[in-house]
């Protein structure tokens, strides 16, 4: 596999493209030494990374198997997601924001999308581009994912309330808004996170492996809001119990009560609070 050279992103951070060691066949974009995205080339259904996996099960889950959907995926790294719903959902319409043109370019040099795919990429900053899109997107996403990294972090300004309200708009009756949230030790950024999200939507739940879930370890929490007809999960969420049984295991979800425990006294994010994400310990992503 003949992979392209390294390039300099706009940021002035370093991404390359790296064959997977033991994965034949499959690569991983990586972005100043953190991994962001993993494909498999010849089995786009194969998704690597434990939180992916996840959003990988809500996507099969919370609509009719085959069934194409109408998709926002906030953050393209290397298209892992987008192309993870054209093999399993084909015929879906997607479009992707991407902040950095270079990087997407180099992604498709080296794993160009699928011709029958229906995946459009607009290209900008995330909350920028939100403003702009166009009326008959509104109210037409059956799911907008939220995945966006700059490097190892989320930036402040797509953590807020504010930034959430021009998500919510984009909803189909029952669409979802998932979230990756990456953090570490007591949650501080997802407990934010929880709390700004359950103050614009009727429903929401936070899966991931337990020990993350405590607050004892750095890790991705998958954050899935709706506002769900009726305010109840009953009918429209009730395939989550079978969210975890997909794995990766251990994993624990929390709602209601639970959910209500980890957020405590915690505030909604708006933009004169919001932070970006905590970095990652050195050497997290070491071998």
């Amino acid at each position: 596999m003949i992979l392209p050279e390294p390039v300099t992103l706009a940021s002035g951070r370093t991404a390359s493209i790296e064959a997977d060691k033991w994965v034949d066949g499959a690569i991983e974009l990586v972005i100043d030494g953190t991994p962001q995205s993993h494909v498999n080339l010849r089995d786009p259904s194969d998704l690597f990374f434990e939180y992916m996996r996840r959003i990988g099960h809500v996507i099969d889950l919370f609509r009719p198997t085959g069934e194409p959907i109408s998709t926002l995926h906030l953050g393209g790294g290397a298209f892992s997601l987008p192309r993870y719903v054209e093999a399993t959902r084909p015929g879906s319409r997607q479009q992707v924001v991407e902040l950095e043109s270079a990087l997407v370019d180099l992604v498709r040099e080296a794993a160009p999308l699928p011709k029958r795919a229906s995946i459009r990429v607009r290209h900008g900053d995330a909350r920028a581009v939100l403003g702009k899109l166009p009326a008959g997107m509104h109210g037409a996403m059956d799911l907008v994912v939220v995945d966006i990294f700059s490097g190892s972090q989320t930036p402040a300004h797509v953590s807020s309330v504010e930034f959430y309200e021009l998500v919510r708009p984009l909803l189909a009756p029952n669409g979802l808004v998932v979230v990756n949230a990456a953090d570490g030790t007591g949650l501080p950024f997802v407990r934010g996170q929880l709390a700004t999200l359950r103050a614009l939507f009727s429903e929401v739940v936070a899966v991931a492996e337990p020990q993350v879930l405590k607050g004892r370890r750095f890790g991705n929490v998958v954050i899935i809001a709706s506002n769900a007809a009726g305010g109840s999960p009953v009918g429209e969420l009730d395939w989550l119990p079978r969210l975890l049984a997909g794995g990766p295991h251990p994993a624990r979800l929390l709602e209601g009560q639970e959910l209500t425990e980890l957020v405590g006294a915690t505030r909604p994010v708006t933009d004169a609070t919001a932070v970006d994400s905590p970095a990652p310990s050195p050497g997290i992503f070491g071998a």
